[in-house]
């Protein structure tokens, strides 16, 4: 169970193609051409709830064809270097700024500097927020910038999308699900899909590794023997 529970927690890598769509199939079309950057705008702004995709359709960019050429940048996890992160640097063509809420006064500085600098050199940035971009807590000029370009709200799936995802997952796998398991871990698990799809995995394996079949008493040992996450 111990080699189980580190499979759990490591990093898994995100692409466009592992992001479940729901209502945002114009979103994600846009988001495949920046990662090629052939988009009609330079710029472009995500807002939507926790757990929608943000993050996610971001890694994928920074992750992608060039990924060379893009940089991912957690505006929450800026240290004592922010200034050096948000600076443009020719090698770079896609700058990525998730939770752009998060940014410090003197951070929020930087990121004003960048975004000029950007436009001024044909560069590319997509960046995130929990709101729209005249609702974010930052300096005026910065909002405006934020709303330069394209504006997209992502829009979180339901646990009806949530379900069939899973469902179809299972499928894929040659999984056959009793009828409450699926439901039991949504209510049960962290929401977003990326935690539940991995989540779903390892079940997989620890019905393998246990040759127990999956059940409803089987998830529930996994998720009782599961650390809490954030």
């Amino acid at each position: 169970m111990k080699q189980l529970l580190l499979d759990l927690s490591e990093e898994q890598a995100q692409s466009l193609e592992t992001f479940e769509v729901g209502q945002n199939a114009e979103l994600l079309q846009l988001m495949a051409q920046f990662a090629t950057r052939s988009a009609g705008e330079y710029f472009a702004y995500l807002w939507g709830q926790a757990a929608s995709g943000k993050t996610h359709l971001l890694r994928a960019l920074a992750a992608g064809p060039q990924a060379a050429q893009a940089r991912y940048i957690d505006c929450g996890r800026l240290g004592a270097d922010a200034a050096e992160i948000l600076t443009y640097t020719p090698e770079v063509s896609l700058y990525l700024l998730d939770d752009c809420e998060k940014l410090t006064p003197a951070a929020q500085i930087d990121a004003f500097n960048l975004f000029n600098q950007i436009r001024e050199r044909g560069g590319f940035m997509v960046s995130s927020g929990a709101v729209a971009p005249m609702q974010l807590a930052l300096r005026e000029d910065l909002r405006t910038r934020m709303g330069w370009g394209l504006i997209y709200q992502v829009h979180a799936l339901s646990d009806e999308e949530k379900l069939a995802a899973l469902d179809a997952a299972a499928h894929a796998r040659g999984l056959t699900l009793p009828p409450g398991v699926l439901p039991y871990l949504l209510s049960h698990f962290r929401r977003d899909m990326r935690s539940l799809s991995t989540m779903l995995d390892a079940l997989d394996r620890y019905s393998l590794e246990t040759q127990r079949p999956i059940t409803l008493p089987l998830l529930r040992l996994l998720l009782q023997e599961t650390p809490k996450q954030p």
